[in-house]
């Protein structure tokens, strides 16, 4: 076995842990969860089929990389939509993705459904607004960590797809700008970043969901204080009636 499958199979392996982990930790449905699940599914299934451990068809399996290719932007777009600042700051970025499918429409339409060359004219605007988008919440994330020793699930997560979305567009520019003809090592950063950043990704979901379990406790409190203070400030602030006597002067 060569070091360049050795590295495909850890890279596919690390890329099987932030959905072990969003399962086992019952995140699958929680906010814009699902869709960083379909994302690491998606990037998982296509990373173990070009490994070519099953015999699946080429056709297929080029395919399946190109249409994942154009799901990625949206997905985690969507995905991003959880480190939102403001509910304002959040309604322009769910506008913002299917502006983008609708641009991918238009390349697709416009390249003649020829999917491959539309797909690597899509990429560079999908992996900079990732990329932009992930510097922003990295750098909020980043304040809230260190000045108030908060938040540093979102701070993992987002950093993991700062790095991912980093190395992911140096490979674009090195594999279709400048046509390496090095397309192996190419390769193997991928995995690289592959690796390093579902790592990353994993240890962030575990702390998320430790603050998330931190908020929803006190939430139940909240509500449980809410319902015995609730109810005796209600006795106590009703008007009490006047004695019918005292209107009769």
């Amino acid at each position: 076995m060569t070091w360049f499958e050795v590295m495909g199979i850890v890279s596919t392996s690390v890329l099987f842990l932030p959905i072990i982990i969003i399962f086992a930790l019952r995140l699958a449905w929680y906010k814009s969860f699902p869709a960083l699940l379909f994302y690491y599914a998606m990037v998982a299934s296509q990373n173990f089929l070009s490994l070519a451990f099953i015999h699946a068809n080429k056709d297929f399996v080029h395919d399946y990389g190109v249409i994942s290719n154009f799901l990625d932007a949206p997905l985690m777009l969507t995905f991003l939509t959880y480190f939102s600042k403001t509910a304002s700051f959040r309604k322009k970025m769910k506008l913002v993705i299917p502006i983008f499918v609708l641009f991918e429409l238009i390349v697709i339409a416009a390249k003649s459904f020829d999917i491959y060359s539309a797909m690597i004219i899509i990429l560079p605007p999908g992996l900079l607004l990732v990329l932009c988008f992930s510097c922003v919440f990295f750098i909020h994330q980043a304040k809230i960590t260190i000045m108030h020793q908060k938040a540093l699930g979102k701070a993992c997560i987002v950093a993991s797809l700062l790095f991912a979305y980093g190395g992911y567009s140096f490979i674009y520019v090195v594999y279709y700008l400048l046509k390496t003809p090095y397309k192996a090592d190419t390769y193997l950063i991928y995995y690289l970043v592959s690796i390093v950043s579902s790592l990353l990704l994993a240890t962030g979901i575990v702390f998320e969901r430790r603050r998330v379990s931190q908020l929803a406790e006190l939430q139940t409190a909240r509500k449980e204080l809410k319902v015995i203070y609730g109810r005796s400030d209600t006795e106590t602030a009703a008007p009490k009636k006047q004695p019918l006597w005292k209107n009769s002067f």
